[in-house]
């Protein structure tokens, strides 16, 4: 019977898991989300000094898909690693009122910035280069763009390949996604 209900435990594990806590905004807020001035032309500045890439997650208030990604994603070590040691996170509220400056200087509240990077759906993750275009928007200039709860699998691809800079070699993320699923069921 002990055996069982462990198990059974382990099995509802991601079900059962808290997600990061909530702000005052309504949105999760885990240790490793940054409080800026949400100046992205100083966040991309902080992040290159930290040795980090800017990431932008646009989340919602009572998003289900938010949720489980804070849930069941984000707390998997090897996401949660990934995510504190190469990322500089920035919560951006896309209903929110806070002003963000975009890269090209452009202010605008939260909830105009994402109607201008075009983003519809939460969560959307928006990598960022080192280095934009000059001119550029955030939307522009990113080298991901993923709108959409996805699972630990796929998310940590995502994120390694953001990492090594696998968009420089002309792969698709699709195309390295089946390659490392392909390698890993030994194909």
């Amino acid at each position: 019977m002990r055996r069982f209900l462990l198990f059974a435990t382990l099995a509802l594990w991601p079900i059962l898991a808290p997600a990061a806590e909530l702000g005052d905004d309504g949105l999760h807020k885990p240790g490793w989300m940054r409080e800026t001035f949400k100046d992205l032309r100083d966040d991309l500045a902080e992040a290159n000094a930290s040795g980090k890439r800017l990431l932008l997650m646009v989340e919602q208030r009572g998003c289900i898909y938010c949720t489980q990604m804070h849930a069941e994603v984000y707390p998997a070590p090897a996401i949660d690693t990934l995510i504190r040691d190469h990322f500089f996170v920035v919560q951006i509220n896309l209903f929110g009122d806070i002003n963000v400056t975009d890269l090209d200087g452009t202010t605008l509240s939260e909830k105009e910035m994402a109607v201008r990077w075009g983003v519809m759906f939460t969560p959307t993750m928006i990598f960022l280069p080192e280095e934009g275009p000059a001119g550029a928007t955030a939307a522009e200039s990113a080298v991901a763009m993923m709108p959409g709860a996805f699972d630990i699998g796929t998310t940590e691809a995502l994120l390694t390949w953001v990492r090594d800079h696998g968009y420089d070699s002309g792969d698709h993320f699709q195309k390295y996604l089946a390659n490392r699923i392909n390698a890993q069921n030994g194909g």
